[in-house]
C-alpha cells in the first residue's frame, strides 16, 4: 500500500466520497445544460449552428486539456491538481450564469472546461491508488459510475426545474455551493500526496497547444460543414488544418524528451480498445442527449421541466445498471462481453428513433428508447475498467486523462456532426415540423451507425478472456473470473 494511501476502510470510503462529490458537479453541469439550450438561444439570439459551441466549448476544452492535466497531477500531486480544478470550475460556474453575451457565455465555458480537465484528469488515478485491491477497485469504479450517471439525471430534471422557474442563468449558479463544498472536504480529506515536482519531467506545453487547437478546429470544421457545405474550401480547409495539428501532436509525443502523452501507453491493446470506442459511443450517446431535448421543444413542444422528466428514464436506468447490476455482469462474464451487450442495446434504441413520427407519443414512441438506453450503463463501467487496465502507479494520471479526453473528443464531434447533419436536413430559416423531424431522423441514424461501428471495432479487437476484475488487472491473469495478479504495463 502506498504510504499516501489512507489505511483506514472509513478513510478511503470518505475520500471516495469526496471525489464523487466534485465528479458530481462537473457531470450535472453537462447534463444540466442540455434541456436549457432552447432558452439559452432565444435568450442570447444564437444561431442553430452556433449554440452548439456552448456545448462544445466546454468538451474541447475538456478533452484537450486532461492530457496537460494528467501529467502535471502525476508531477505535483493529484490532490492538488483536483483542487485547483474544482476551484476554476465553480469560478467559472459564477461567470457563465452572469453571462450577458454570446461570447461572454462561450469564453466561460471553455474555462469551465479547463476546470473540469483539472479535476477529473486525477479521479480515476486517486481512485486506482486509493483500493490497490482488485473487488474494492471494482466497487469504487462502479460507484463512480453510478454518480455520473446520477449527475445526469439530476442535471436533466434540475435544468428543466430551474429553467421554467427562475431562468437559465441559474443552472449555473447552482454549482457555487457544491463546488464550495466539494473544494473545502477535498483539502481536509484527501492524501496530500506530493509528486516528484517539474525537475526532470519538463511539461510538453507544444504537445498541450497542438491537441488542442487540433480538437477545435476539427469540430470547427463540421459546424462550418453546415452553411458552407461539407466539400466547400472552408470546411476541407479547416479539416486539413485539423488533421495537420493533431499529426503533428503525434508527431511531437514520438520525439518528445517529455511527452504529454507517452506512446508506449497504445501498447495496451484492450485500453487503447476501449478509448477508440468510447470515442463512438459517446459520440451517440452525448448527441442523443441534445438531439432529444431539441426534437421534444423545438417539435413537440415540451417545456424544459417535460422534457427533464422524459429523458429521466434512461438517466435513472443507466445510473442503476452503473451501481450494482454492471460489476456483478463484468465480474461474470468479463468486460468485452457485457461491453457488447451494451452496444446491442443502445444500437438498437438509435434505430428505434429512425422512423419518430412528427406527433410522437411519448409512451409509444419515445420511452422504449429511453430504456434501452438504460444499456449504456453497461457500456460506461466496462469501458471505465477496460480503459484503465495495464496503468502502472505512475502513469494513472495520464491513463485517467487519456481515457477522460477520448469520453470528451467524443462528446464534441458526436454533437457537431450531428447537430450539423440534422440542420443541413432540416433546411435553412424557420423549417417545418416535418422537416426538422426529418433532419432527426438523419442525426438518430447516424448515431446508430456508430454504435453499430463500436460494436464491430470491440468485437475484432478486445481480447477474448475472463473478466478483469478491476482496472490494473489482465484479462488473462483471471481466466476463471477469480481476483488476478496486476498487471503490468503494456498488457491488458
Amino acid at each position: 500500500m502506498s504510504p499516501h494511501t489512507p489505511k483506514r476502510p472509513r478513510s478511503r470510503r470518505t475520500a471516495l466520497a469526496v471525489l464523487c462529490a466534485g465528479m458530481l458537479m462537473i457531470i450535472l453541469d453537462g447534463s444540466i445544460v442540455t434541456v436549457a439550450l432552447p432558452a439559452i438561444q432565444r435568450d442570447l439570439h444564437f444561431s442553430a449552428a452556433d449554440l452548439t459551441w456552448t456545448v462544445n466549448a466546454y468538451a474541447i476544452a475538456f478533452g484537450g486539456l486532461l492530457l496537460l492535466a494528467g501529467r502535471l497531477g502525476d508531477r505535483l500531486g493529484r490532490r492538488r491538481m483536483f483542487v485547483a480544478g474544482l476551484t476554476v470550475f465553480t469560478a467559472a460556474s459564477l461567470l457563465c450564469g452572469l453571462a450577458t453575451t454570446q461570447g461572454m457565455l462561450i469564453a466561460a465555458r471553455f474555462a469551465q472546461g479547463a476546470g473540469g480537465a483539472a479535476a477529473s484528469a486525477v479521479s480515476l488515478g486517486m481512485i486506482v491508488t486509493l483500493f490497490p485491491e482488485p473487488r474494492g477497485r471494482g466497487r469504487a469504479i462502479g460507484a463512480f459510475s453510478f454518480v455520473g450517471a446520477t449527475g445526469a439525471s439530476l442535471g436533466q430534471v434540475l435544468g428543466g426545474v430551474l429553467t421554467e422557474a427562475v431562468n437559465w442563468h441559474w443552472i449555473f449558479f447552482v454549482n457555487l455551493p457544491i463546488g464550495l463544498v466539494a473544494i473545502v472536504l477535498a483539502l481536509r480529506t484527501l492524501a496530500d500526496d506530493r509528486g516528484p515536482g517539474l525537475a526532470g519531467g519538463h511539461l510538453d506545453l507544444p504537445g498541450a497547444l497542438l491537441v488542442t487547437s487540433g480538437l477545435m478546429t476539427a469540430v470547427h470544421s463540421i459546424v462550418g460543414a453546415g452553411p458552407h457545405g461539407w466539400g466547400s474550401t472552408h470546411t476541407l480547409g479547416s479539416a486539413g488544418l485539423a488533421a495537420a495539428l493533431l499529426a503533428g501532436f503525434v508527431a511531437r509525443q514520438a520525439t518528445a524528451a517529455h511527452p504529454l502523452l507517452p506512446l508506449r501507453m497504445f501498447r495496451a491493446r484492450n485500453a487503447t480498445a476501449a478509448n477508440l470506442v468510447q470515442v463512438l459511443a459517446i459520440g451517440a450517446m452525448f448527441g442523443f442527449q441534445i438531439m432529444a431535448a431539441l426534437f421534444m421543444q423545438d417539435v413537440l413542444g415540451y417545456g424544459a421541466l417535460a422534457t427533464g422528466l422524459a429523458m429521466l428514464p434512461a438517466a435513472v436506468l443507466i445510473g442503476a445498471v452503473s451501481l450494482g447490476l454492471s460489476a456483478r455482469l463484468n465480474a461474470r462474464y468479463g468486460e468485452r462481453a457485457v461491453l457488447l451487450a451494451g452496444l446491442a442495446l443502445l444500437t438498437a434504441a438509435m434505430l428505434l428513433l429512425v422512423r419518430l413520427p412528427v406527433h410522437a407519443a411519448y409512451a409509444a414512441h419515445l420511452l422504449p428508447t429511453m430504456l434501452l438506453v438504460g444499456g449504456g450503463g453497461l457500456v460506461l463501467s466496462a469501458l471505465t475498467v477496460l480503459g484503465m487496465s495495464g496503468a502502472e502507479p505512475e502513469d494513472a494520471g495520464t491513463a485517467s486523462g487519456l481515457f477522460n479526453t477520448t469520453q470528451q473528443v467524443g462528446a464534441a464531434l458526436g454533437v457537431a456532426v450531428l447537430s450539423t447533419l440534422a440542420g443541413a436536413r432540416s433546411g435553412a430559416g424557420h423549417p417545418t415540423p416535418e422537416a426538422l423531424t426529418g433532419g432527426f431522423h438523419l442525426a438518430f441514424g447516424t448515431a446508430a451507425g456508430l454504435l453499430a461501428l463500436a460494436f464491430v471495432l470491440a468485437a475484432a479487437v478486445l481480447r477474448r478472456g475472463g473478466p478483469t476484475a478491476a482496472a490494473g488487472t489482465a484479462p488473462e491473469a483471471a481466466p476463471t473470473g477469480l481476483p488476478g495478479r496486476p498487471a503490468r504495463a503494456g498488457r491488458s
